[in-house]
């Protein structure tokens, strides 16, 4: 697979840093582990004094709790070294940005809260350079995904279907509607390079309906495209059954080998907004090298997770990403995607 030199990564970083406005009186923390590729350190280091930002790289101890391995899979709690490193906290709470070049991130670890509640802002990175290099961002970008967080605030009810079978439904209050645009510029905020989505949190409570799972979804951390269709029957934001052929093993088998009541229940759900994102882009690497931010934010898909939920202050390991390309998602019965593509404005 075709790599950017290091000259060239550079630069993206560079370019990236600049879209996170650091400027000259920032102080700026490179967070790596033994794992972490080290052209994209140096990278991140050198974009940053060219800021003329103060910079400090540290580097933590691998590793993720069980039962995952720490193999970029977007759904672990990340560097476990960090939670009983008060001297290494207290510094990334002192920063203003914290560039994560670590193998899972920490999103979904409970120190993630305290670190951001300081006001650091943190942007986390692990694809390939060529898929930071395609979806680099925009300003443009966080208006647009700004502007989908507005329409599930003001709406009260998400309805998923499909021609599959799939007919899902949300209520919206309360459900803490949020984004990711590929970039942080604004203190406090954590954001994920590259990734153009839009999500919310609803109440388990009130999530209940079927979701079918078509051959060439994906399933995350498997990394895999389902083969055949997946049935999940869920009923008050937990998955209660589940029917189809090997990968209706692999989720139940999950599911069971946790023996963890959390990691049945839904978690965040939204749309992807990302148009240069490649859905079949995994399908060229190994599962080690790349974590599938293509599949999670391409435009127009239906991204719904599980595990997870820190507005109800669960935290589990156990966490499913699923992104599904031929679903139409309304809001209050008007479509902001149909069929897999993006409806009105967003469209276009």
């Amino acid at each position: 697979m075709f790599e950017l030199a290091g000259a060239e990564v550079g630069e993206l970083f560079a370019k990236e840093f600049e879209l996170c406005a650091l400027n000259s009186k920032e102080n700026v923390v490179v967070l790596a582990e033994s794992a972490s590729r080290p052209d994209y350190v140096a990278a991140a280091f050198g974009a940053a004094q060219r800021h003329g930002a103060a910079v400090a790289t540290v580097t933590l101890p691998a590793g993720s709790p069980v039962p995952l391995p720490s193999v970029r899979t977007g759904t672990g709690y990340g560097l476990v070294s960090l939670d009983s490193n008060r001297p290494v906290l207290d510094l990334l709470k002192a920063a203003d940005f914290v560039m994560d070049l670590t193998m899972e991130g920490f999103i979904h670890a409970p120190v993630m809260s305290e670190i951001l509640s300081a006001g650091t802002r943190i942007l986390y990175a692990c694809e390939p350079p060529e898929i930071l290099a395609r979806n680099m961002s925009t300003p443009d970008d966080k208006r647009e995904a700004q502007a989908a967080v507005r329409r599930i605030a003001d709406a009260s009810t998400m309805t998923v279907t499909s021609a599959a079978g799939t007919h899902l439904t949300a209520d919206l209050t309360d459900s803490h509607p949020g984004y990711q645009c590929g970039f942080t510029d604004d203190p406090g905020r954590w954001d994920h390079w590259p990734s153009k989505m839009v999500l919310c949190w609803p109440d388990n409570e009130h999530v209940s309906g079927k979701l079918v799972l078509e051959p060439n979804d994906i399933i995350f951390p498997f990394k895999s495209y389902v083969e055949s269709a997946v049935e999940l029957t869920i009923e008050a934001g937990r998955i209660v059954s589940i029917h189809g052929g090997r990968e209706a093993s692999m989720l139940e088998g999950f599911f069971a080998d946790s023996a963890d009541p959390d990691a049945r229940f839904t978690s965040h759900m939204g749309w992807g907004l990302q148009k240069s994102a490649d859905w079949w882009s995994m399908a060229m690497y190994d599962k080690e090298s790349v974590m599938g931010m293509d599949g999670r934010c391409a435009a127009g898909n239906f991204l719904i997770s599980t595990g997870p939920h820190p507005f109800k202050d669960r935290h589990t390991p156990y966490h499913l990403d699923i992104p599904l390309r031929g679903c139409s998602v309304s809001l209050d019965g008007v479509p902001v995607t149909v069929d897999g593509k993006l409806a009105g404005a967003d469209a276009s």
